[in-house]
């Protein structure tokens, strides 16, 4: 979940009272939000670089609020105090109009076809006779960092360039060209730069070298020009120091270029229909015309209102609640959603404003329905449906053996599921091919390229990583692992494994064989080859020649033992002898 940080002074301001942060946080709680923390910028200063570099920072309380990932219109002040105000029936939800210039007035954004495999799309539009203070211009940069972050998806899907208009002139031109060709004075630099020194610039910078990687391979990179050449901002990097915007900025020319059109039209939105309040006429934008390639024009922002129609039945039998439709039209109103009743007061027409992009599907509706009734007021009732819950068998079986092993003298451990091809296959003297691993498309790191086919990588690396503790080192662990497996719906299975290590200066293979019979004991499974136990001797690529056994329980495989070879302990980074046991425990449940 984003977190907003505002400051409270500020909020109480712009909600017209004063709260105690209890009662603030019960209202946040009300609206479906949560106070997350109250603190200030020499308390987060404090924390992360120490009180040193804390000191003369503000001491301004500042609200730290978790807003739902998919609530747009919430991530600034502006916005949080509108849907505030208009869910305590303080104000009515503003209606936002859309003003489209006489022809050959209005600003024009001319995208070329060398956009094409890059950043394809763009959209625009410009905010009259704005009044920005010091307050409002942070929020306005904060808007816009905080839209990069989540719908934006760290600039890859769309990025926002903000401009002072009265610096440039139209029409605007969105292209691509090659890095050498791009040259312009970035934002709060002295000097001008090509492209391809821009990037090597902000290559060291912590803010903007993750953007560096969405277009630094491209044999073009995309600029958006105005009618003298002056460069607007290269997206999805920088923007030009030349358009910058100040405090004593009138007029905003705001462009949103990206790789889908849907999230640049919500995005191009959001950030007009939270700050067109501070234009001269309120709620106001400027409409911006868009040429496309192939000649086709389109007119920005859209600032579009639908109207979707829900039955109160419906919303009364999701929520297990039973209002009147008038009154449910009125709690939906309470939430951006105005809405009334229509027909034979057996339909609730409710209307979206472009502010409300989450709003999908009906269900969206009744959830907001659910928030403005409260959820503490729905009345608890029993489910008709009577089910009793149970744990899973695996699943106690797996709890079960835990407390036992770990009572033999074993000390638990986690590891992760996903590890490199290098562990499950090389380390332990196999193939890759012969492992039946689940192979992650595009990882992230070497260390999350397959699921895990076996537990013992996983303890032998918490071992390498503890190796100054004292010995023996004794490590279980009960955890899942994958194998491909076409007889599935999604190809692969999960097996529940047991495995543990023993380390020390000599093998110790008396100790996990000793561990065997007692979680043997455990199961209740008798040392006989008829109904029980039986271990016979063979060889494995990860064990010592002539120091290995398969165990079979139950008519089955069910998994091996024995004293690891010493490549596979010096490939792990280990200097001791080391004996291990891993079996399948899903035969026992």
């Amino acid at each position: 979940m984003p977190t907003v940080s505002v400051k409270r002074d500020l909020l109480f301001q712009a909600l017209g009272r004063i709260y105690t942060d209890e009662e603030f946080n019960d209202l946040c709680f009300e609206f479906g939000l949560e106070l997350d923390e109250i603190t200030s910028e020499k308390d987060i200063i404090s924390k992360e670089k120490g009180e040193e570099k804390a000191k003369g920072a503000s001491e301004t309380i500042l609200y730290k609020i978790d807003v739902p990932a998919n609530r747009y219109d919430l991530l600034c002040l502006e916005g949080l105090v509108r849907g505030l105000q208009v869910f305590k029936e303080r104000i009515n939800l503003p209606r936002f109009e859309k003003i489209i210039p006489p022809e050959g007035k209005g600003q024009r954004l001319i995208i070329t076809g060398e956009t094409l495999h890059i950043r394809p799309h763009a959209v625009a539009a410009v905010l009259r006779n704005v009044t920005f203070t010091k307050e409002r211009y942070d929020s306005f940069i904060d808007l816009q960092e905080k839209l990069h972050q989540n719908i934006c998806r760290r600039r890859a899907l769309v990025a926002i360039g903000t401009h002072d208009l009265d610096t440039i002139s139209g029409p605007f031109t969105f292209t691509a060209k090659p890095p050498s060709e791009i040259k312009f004075k970035p934002l709060n630099q002295s000097q001008e730069y090509t492209a391809s020194q821009i990037m090597d610039l902000y290559r060291t910078d912590s803010h903007l070298r993750h953007y560096l990687p969405l277009i630094e391979n491209k044999p073009r990179y995309p600029v958006i020009y105005d009618s003298n050449g002056v460069v607007l901002s290269m997206p999805p990097i920088i923007n030009g120091d030349h358009t910058k915007i100040s405090l004593k900025t009138r007029n905003v020319f705001i462009e949103c270029t990206g790789t889908d059109i849907t999230k640049a039209k919500i995005v191009l939105d959001i950030i007009v229909t939270m700050f067109s309040e501070y234009c001269e006429k309120p709620f106001s934008v400027e409409a911006a015309e868009v040429v496309y390639p192939n000649g086709k024009t389109h007119i920005y922002p859209e600032l579009a209102y639908r109207k979707e129609k829900v039955k109160p039945e419906l919303i009364n039998k999701k929520i297990g609640i039973s209002e009147t439709p008038s009154s449910l039209a009125k709690l939906l109103t309470r939430m951006c959603l105005k809405s009334h009743v229509v027909g034979n007061a057996n339909m609730i027409e409710v209307e979206i404003p472009p502010t409300r992009a989450d709003i999908i599907h009906a269900c969206d509706i009744i959830e907001d329905a659910a928030i403005a009734y409260g959820y503490n007021n729905i009345q608890m009732t029993i489910p008709k449906t009577y089910t009793i819950a149970n744990q899973l068998p695996l699943n106690k079986l797996t709890e079960l053996l835990r407390m036992d092993v770990a009572a033999a003298g074993f000390t638990e451990a986690l590891t992760f599921a996903l590890c490199s091809q290098e562990d499950i296959a090389d380390k332990l003297g196999m193939d890759i091919s012969a492992t039946k691993a689940v192979r992650v498309a595009n990882p992230k790191t070497a260390e999350c390229q397959v699921a895990r086919t076996t537990l013992l990588p996983g303890l032998l690396k918490t071992i390498a990583a503890n190796r100054k503790m004292p010995l023996p080192l004794k490590l279980f662990e009960i955890s899942d692992i994958v194998l491909k497996d076409p007889n599935t719906d999604v190809g692969a299975r999960n097996y529940r494994h047991f495995c543990a290590v023993y380390y020390n200066k000599n093998p110790g293979f008396e100790i996990i064989h000793g561990l065997l019979d007692r979680v043997m004991q455990l199961l209740d499974i008798p040392p006989n080859e008829e109904n029980g136990y039986t271990i016979k001797a063979t060889e494995g690529s990860a064990f010592f020649p002539g120091r290995c056994a398969e165990i079979f329980a139950k008519g089955q495989s069910i998994g091996k033992l024995g004293v690891l070879h010493p490549d596979v302990i010096t490939k792990f980074e280990l200097t001791m002898p080391c004996s291990a046991l891993e079996i399948n425990i899903e035969p026992f449940v």
